[in-house]
């Protein structure tokens, strides 16, 4: 006896071995695309730890640099460390002929740049005169001034007492949507700044943000900016502040914006100090250079305690590549003598 199959039967049979199949495919598919990720997030942490090793060798060579200059009794923009074409007796040493960019580790390459931090004003140091003679010579008005010096003082001091136009952690506590304390401690990170009352990005990185939205910004008109006119800053925070150093600015190194933010120094004084630190044969010397510059003599012993000839804390910034990709990290070192110990080491971009 032959039993027939139905051909409904036969039909759902089909069907359902066609959805069978699409469900494994669909399966085989994701289990790929899953493994083709996984494969993937591996060499992204391989490539991770090979980038920040890689940036890490470039700190250590940064160091090796600071140490062979560190028997200096000056630091200045002339030697190699900043870039220059080396001084004195180390133009036949080791450093000789070597370059900041393209050194070979491991798989990829690292370049270096360094800022010496002594080039900057101490903010942790700045007292009242000194922050107001730097928002003026910014280009900030009258009344920012006095908010921004009261409450940059606030924020590093010890204690919970507001200045008259400052902010302690009852102003803080009351923003929105992010509220936060008042630090009372030396700043640790210059971007802090921006956190305290009064500090605009502007004034934080110089400029205008006019600039970038206008064909024809607004000329600035005089100290501070007239009504309805966007601030038009000459230099910004970061460019005078740092809150990393021993405390006394290098004369040496320190850019004529940092030279006439000092009490005595005025532009014709700065440009003259720094003609003379690069004469040839350049002054070497605070006393020196102050003479150099045309201060009074008088003036010169008070003067003096602004400055130092000597660096001794550093900013370096290492770009590690591997074929066409980079990595950006920053450490901060510190020299004393022929001894380099970094302090921190962080990836910045």
């Amino acid at each position: 006896m032959k039993i027939l199959i139905a051909p409904k039967k036969r039909g759902f049979a089909v069907i359902i071995a066609l959805v069978a199949v699409t469900v494994l495919t669909l399966l085989a598919g994701a289990f790929a695309y899953a493994m083709k990720i996984e494969t993937r997030l591996a060499a992204n942490t391989n490539d991770d730890e090979q980038f920040y090793w890689i940036g890490r060798g470039g700190v250590d060579r940064a160091c090796w640099w600071l140490a062979l200059e560190g028997n200096q009794p000056f630091s200045s923009k002339q030697q190699y460390w900043a870039g220059g074409p080396g001084e004195g007796p180390e133009t036949n040493g080791p450093l000789a002929g070597e370059s900041l960019t393209g050194y070979p580790i491991g798989e990829g390459t690292v370049s270096l740049s360094m800022t010496e931090m002594e080039s900057k004003i101490n903010i942790n140091n700045a007292n009242e005169p000194l922050l107001k003679q730097t928002l003026t010579a910014m280009g900030a008005d009258a009344n920012d001034i006095s908010v921004v010096t009261d409450s940059i003082l606030d924020w590093i001091d010890p204690d919970d007492n507001t200045r008259p136009a400052g902010a302690e952690s009852d102003y803080y506590l009351g923003l929105t949507p992010w509220s936060y304390n008042a630090k009372n401690a030396p700043i640790d990170n210059i971007d802090e700044l921006m956190w305290i009352k009064g500090v605009t990005h502007d004034m934080f990185y110089g400029g205008s943000s006019a600039q970038g939205n206008t064909p024809f910004p607004e000329h600035k008109l005089g100290f501070g900016h007239a009504p309805n006119q966007e601030p038009d800053y000459a230099f910004g925070l970061r460019d005078v502040f740092t809150p990393f150093s021993l405390g006394r600015i290098n004369i040496l190194t320190a850019d004529d914006k940092v030279l006439q933010l000092v009490p005595g120094m005025d532009t014709a004084a700065a440009q003259a100090l720094e003609t003379a630190r690069d004469s040839d044969p350049p002054i070497r010397n605070v006393g020196g250079l102050l003479t150099a510059a045309g201060i009074n003599p008088a003036a010169i012993g008070q003067m003096s305690q602004y400055f130092g000839q000597q660096g001794s804390t550093y900013e370096v910034h290492a770009t590690a590549t591997i074929g066409q990709l980079s990595h950006e990290y920053t450490a901060i070192v510190f020299r004393n003598g022929p001894n380099v110990i970094v302090v921190s080491f962080y990836r910045s971009k």
